[in-house]
């Protein structure tokens, strides 16, 4: 194609020396190259990326699709101006081997580029997918991102150097040591990110709790390195990925899965107000609608049982008796059960703990109906408001430390 070139001009009775059959030569590289620039990216990816943009699809953002068309349109340039110079110029030329040179190291450089766009474009997808939210695929391409910078600026010492790119890659196991306490962290983010999403231990919008790093919130990103927490006070934490594997930390969202979340907390009653209930007080508890079907129960339980102890019943300590404190245990159990925020294919109950100084503490252990954190406090504060408020009908105390307002009435008095 050259030398047609160079003939036609020849028969025009143009003269092409040496150095004007260069300066054509490049002349006509850098329009080509001109040429091809304004037709990719003044007219085709132009309208290219306005008529993705017309499709209005929400799973691949429009700066991302844009980032990688434009950058593949340069590789392609690369590879045009590379096939223009050995077209072109002569062979083992000087200006050959410099655009030659040049156009590689932009070729790679770009290819590179387009590949990092590529990724972005992935994770960007991957987000609208099961796969995405389990993986900590950020993790994984970031590592990947690395391992392809490595090798591209390896390509390019050597294209530079002149030297074969296999003897670079023999000089690396000199330098692995060296290697290993710079990319410390990224190998053990990256071995890290992987030990997570093999054993599915931590994923983006996750409730993670690391009291040591003070992170208590969803997880908004796994990354390389580190790990982005989004605390519920609504600051940010960031902890090293390997940490998650060499310190324990509190996943929430088998919590989350579930359905339900726990309640356990507990009520210190005083000891000194544990009695039997007289008959009046048994009568007058079978009013409560949850309470009558067990004081009846228990009524002829208990009576069956002291009618075979005949004289001995009229010592209290021979016979069965009711307890306020037993029935108001059986009382929160049927109130748990009819509560309408609270799940009854979960663990219920309403325990004893081991009594304290403090009282003895009466534990309730349900888990709510909702995992919603505001819904959960309500139902919780709602229970235990109702408990303060009926532990008198059932003639108990509870405990309280003496407060100034105890200290001043027992002065007055």
């Amino acid at each position: 194609m050259k030398e047609m070139f160079f003939r036609w001009l020849a028969g025009l009775g143009l003269e092409v020396t040496g150095m004007m059959g260069l300066v054509i030569a490049l002349g006509f590289i850098v329009l080509t190259s001109l040429l091809l620039h304004m037709l990719l990216h003044r007219v085709l990816l132009v309208r290219l990326v306005g008529v993705l943009g017309k499709t209005k699809q929400v799973w691949l953002p429009p700066q991302l699709q844009q980032r990688l068309f434009y950058r593949l349109a340069f590789v392609l340039q690369g590879a045009v101006l590379l096939g223009q110079a050995e077209i072109w110029l002569p062979r083992n030329s000087d200006s050959l081997q410099l655009i030659e040179m040049v156009a590689q190291l932009w070729i790679l450089l770009f290819l590179l580029l387009s590949l990092f766009a590529l990724l972005d474009c992935m994770l960007s997808v991957s987000r609208y997918t099961r796969l995405g939210r389990d993986l900590p695929l950020r993790g994984i391409f970031q590592g990947v991102k690395l391992v392809g910078s490595i090798l591209v600026g390896i390509l390019m010492i050597a294209l530079l150097l002149g030297k074969s790119p296999l003897f670079l890659f023999s000089g690396l196991g000199a330098m692995t040591a060296v290697l290993m306490l710079v990319f410390k962290d990224p190998i053990l983010g990256l071995v890290a990110g992987i030990q997570l999403s093999a054993n599915r231990m931590l994923s983006v919008g996750d409730w993670l709790q690391m009291d040591k790093y003070g992170a208590d919130g969803e997880v908004t990103d796994i990354g390389l390195t580190t790990v982005k927490v989004s605390n519920w006070d609504k600051t940010i934490t960031t902890i090293p990925t390997y940490a998650l594997i060499s310190d324990s930390f509190k996943n929430w969202q088998g919590m989350t899965e579930s359905g339900g979340r726990r309640i356990k907390r507990s009520v210190n009653i005083d000891m000194t107000s544990v009695r039997f209930l007289t008959a009046d007080e048994q009568l007058q508890l079978k009013q409560a609608q949850l309470l009558a079907p067990y004081l009846s129960r228990k009524e002829q339980e208990l009576s069956a049982y002291n009618q075979q102890l005949s004289d001995a019943i009229s010592c209290p300590i021979n016979g069965r008796h009711l307890t306020n404190l037993g029935t108001l245990r059986a009382y929160l159990d049927a109130y748990l059960r009819a509560h309408p925020g609270i799940r009854k294919d979960m663990t219920l109950m309403v325990r004893q703990l081991a009594p304290t100084s403090d009282g003895l503490p009466l534990e309730i252990y349900c888990f709510t109906a909702t995992t919603a954190w505001a819904d959960y406090e309500g139902i919780q504060a709602d229970i235990f408001d109702h408990i303060f408020a009926i532990i008198e009908q059932f003639h108990l105390r509870l405990h309280q430390s003496p407060t100034g307002y105890d200290m001043r009435a027992w002065q007055k008095g």
